[in-house]
């Protein structure tokens, strides 16, 4: 997928107002580049198909999901949470344990205006305790399947919808997962990378 396929994507999908919200965020993105190691340098110029569009294409696939929270897990540059918040009306949590990956994630939800649905917390995801179970669970290369089933499986019930990007190795953790894990698993191929595969899975539980 071209830059200009993956722009266009977001903008037949989600509109000219929110495909412009995730452009400024981008924006941001690549100036915070100069500070920290939010994302690889090399991929600076391939921006939307790598991150923007690449996190946008995780939201059709929470449809099924109920109403309540999309808690991401290891947020990092926001990839896919704040791009997550300027596409839906969802309160979104982003789980993120370093300091200066926080102040980050506070300071972009705060200039795209979308404190009003954006929380930022501070900590691992083993600390973080929901006040119900969240509709959404996402993670973009935190951990392996089932180590990040085991630090998160608290903050979800049966009902949560879990959407991981996991590049090539995503049907290999789903195999691997099952030994440890019971539920729905299946591997939906990425519109941005066709030899990548993101997880969908669903009535998750320990065996």
């Amino acid at each position: 997928m071209t830059e200009d396929e993956a722009r266009s994507w977001v903008r037949e999908h989600f509109g000219v107002s929110r495909e412009t919200a995730v452009e400024r965020f981008g924006a941001l993105l690549t100036a915070e580049a100069e500070h920290q190691n939010l994302i690889a340098r090399s991929t600076l110029d391939t921006l939307w198909s790598r991150h923007l569009t690449d996190s946008a294409q995780l939201v059709p696939l929470a449809d099924s999901a109920g109403t309540g929270v999309w808690l991401d897990v290891g947020s990092g540059a926001g990839l896919p949470g704040i791009v997550v918040a300027l596409l839906t009306d969802r309160p979104v949590v982003l789980v993120e344990p370093r300091a200066k990956r926080v102040a980050f994630l506070r300071d972009a939800a705060e200039h795209v205006g979308a404190t009003d649905r954006v929380t930022v917390i501070g900590s691992k995801v083993e600390s973080y305790r929901p006040a119900q179970p969240v509709a959404v669970v996402s993670a973009r290369a935190v951990a392996e399947l089932s180590a990040l089933m085991l630090s998160t499986v608290h903050c979800t019930d049966s009902s949560t919808v879990w959407l991981l990007p996991k590049g090539r190795s995503a049907q290999s953790e789903v195999d691997a997962a099952r030994a440890k894990w019971q539920g729905q698993f299946h591997v939906e191929p990425s519109i941005t990378q066709p030899d990548s595969g993101i997880v969908v899975a669903t009535q998750i539980g320990a065996r």
